[in-house]
């Protein structure tokens, strides 16, 4: 199920009308949410109540205009350029730590500032995680599937990304990059007792990582009882929750949240989803929920019609794309109804924030340059009398 249009740069291009829905519907939400939560916030810093919309809709035509140029761009010059993509990450993840280059913002240098936009390294690492990871396991197949150094050689060079993102630190993205490796690995064959035995390994890394860490065992001890310091330790998941109770089933209505009023932090970025909660009620909630289900359901269904065509790059390119948006959109939003303690993730496609959007629509971007290139090759298949169309879902 696709449209096409025609292009000037590879002829026919192809639009699945379920994501295109579901990444539109996700954008409008997300700039009408951010716009209810920061309007006072803008007059506070700026004394302009449309600063924050505005400047979340320039990162949104920012990142459409960039995912124009990664649409356009053929997947076969994604997997040759994936292994430089992620030593490029690297370096940016080097350059962010030194003094004088990376922007600290709440405690963290995760920024760097380029032509006046703040880019968010983290974000970047992970756009080119998915696409080094897709060629890593395409060009050793066998290896991932037989052997243990299959799974340990690309683990180095994530290990040392997550050692930079833990410099900054960035506690959730190395997490986040990590479950992209493994997941893509898991789905390309490794072996399930080496797979168990990798995730018993990093369960055990993670949770010595919290101890060590008086700022993160704060946050998990927290997040067992926020109640038993609702000021302090508790106060970020206590006013949460307190949006989640305020909103009902149908919310207090849209613009007449009380939370987001300088009681919940972050409220039009890493708490955004309380603020559809209070202002929405459980049908925001419920409707947020079934369009990132919906988005990562296409994803991966994408990734298997590119499987059944033959195309194993363009399969785990999806595939990583499917793990991203799935992992991270569940990682926020059980940060905010209290599932998982608070860490730092933005909502795809809908919190605030200039590198996070413009990587989040790249990421869409490539996953439609999937799903185009999968559709053209069913088309020609069919015209040539050479196979049958793959279905998708």
């Amino acid at each position: 199920m696709s449209k096409r249009i025609k292009t000037s740069l590879d002829g026919r291009f192809h639009f699945d009308p379920l994501l295109v829905f579901a990444c539109s519907s996700l954008l409008l939400i997300g700039f009408v949410m951010v716009a209810s939560a920061s309007l006072h916030l803008g007059v506070k810093v700026t004394g302009s109540e449309f600063y924050y919309p505005i400047r979340q809709l320039m990162h949104m035509g920012l990142g459409l205009i960039l995912g124009l140029f990664i649409a356009a761009t053929p997947l076969r010059m994604w997997e040759k350029w994936g292994a430089w993509l992620f030593i490029v990450g690297l370096v940016l993840l080097i350059l962010v730590l030194i003094p004088g280059l990376g922007i600290k913002v709440n405690g963290s240098i995760r920024w760097l500032s380029i032509a006046g936009i703040r880019i968010q390294v983290s974000e970047v690492i992970k756009f080119f995680s998915v696409i080094y990871m897709a060629g890593y396991v395409t060009r050793h197949q066998q290896t991932v599937q037989e052997s243990a150094f299959g799974l340990l050689n690309p683990l180095i060079l994530f290990s040392m990304a997550c050692v930079l993102l833990l410099l900054e630190p960035d506690f959730g993205s190395s997490v986040v990059i990590l479950m992209i490796a493994m997941g893509i690995m898991f789905l390309a064959g490794a072996r399930l007792s080496q797979f168990i035995v990798l995730l018993g390994s990093v369960a055990v890394l993670v949770m010595l990582l919290v101890y060590f860490s008086p700022y993160r065992l704060k946050r998990v001890t927290s997040f067992m009882d926020p109640w038993a310091d609702p000021l302090d330790t508790g106060f970020q998941l206590t006013q949460a929750l307190i949006s989640f109770g305020r909103g009902e089933w149908l919310g207090v209505g849209l613009g007449s949240g009380v939370q987001k009023l300088f009681y919940l932090p972050e409220a039009h970025t890493d708490f955004i989803f309380s603020v559809i909660a209070e202002e929405l009620g459980l049908l925001g909630v419920v409707t947020v929920i079934g369009l990132f289900a919906l988005l990562v359901w296409r994803t991966f269904a994408v990734g298997v019609a590119a499987e059944q065509a033959g195309q194993r790059f363009s399969a785990f390119v999806a595939y990583g794309l499917g793990i991203w948006f799935g992992f991270q959109s569940f990682v926020n939003m059980g940060v905010n109804m209290g599932l998982l303690p608070t860490k730092g993730l933005t909502l795809p496609l809908i919190s605030y924030g200039g590198g996070s959007m413009m990587i989040m629509c790249c990421a869409v971007a490539l996953l439609f340059r999937v799903h185009s290139e999968i559709a053209e090759i069913n088309a020609t298949s069919l015209n040539k009398g050479k196979g049958v169309r793959v279905q998708y879902g």
